[in-house]
């Protein structure tokens, strides 16, 4: 089964883990001047929906 659906998920260690399209190499140069993305990291999107649908389950510290 193929799954494709964006998602927020927080791990065991208290991160937060985000399933979403990969657009760096289209947004790279888009970010403003005090933002960077490292070798081992990528610009990830996802829906709005899921963003504001995923705030009232992350906590607040």
């Amino acid at each position: 089964m193929e799954w494709n659906c964006p998602d927020i998920f927080e791990l065991s260690d208290g991160q937060f883990a985000v399933i979403g399209a990969d657009r760096s190499e289209e947004l790279q140069a888009l970010l403003p001047a005090d933002a960077g993305c490292g070798e081992d990291e990528s610009i990830v999107v996802i829906p709005r929906a899921v963003l504001l649908s995923a705030r009232a389950d992350i906590p607040r510290r």
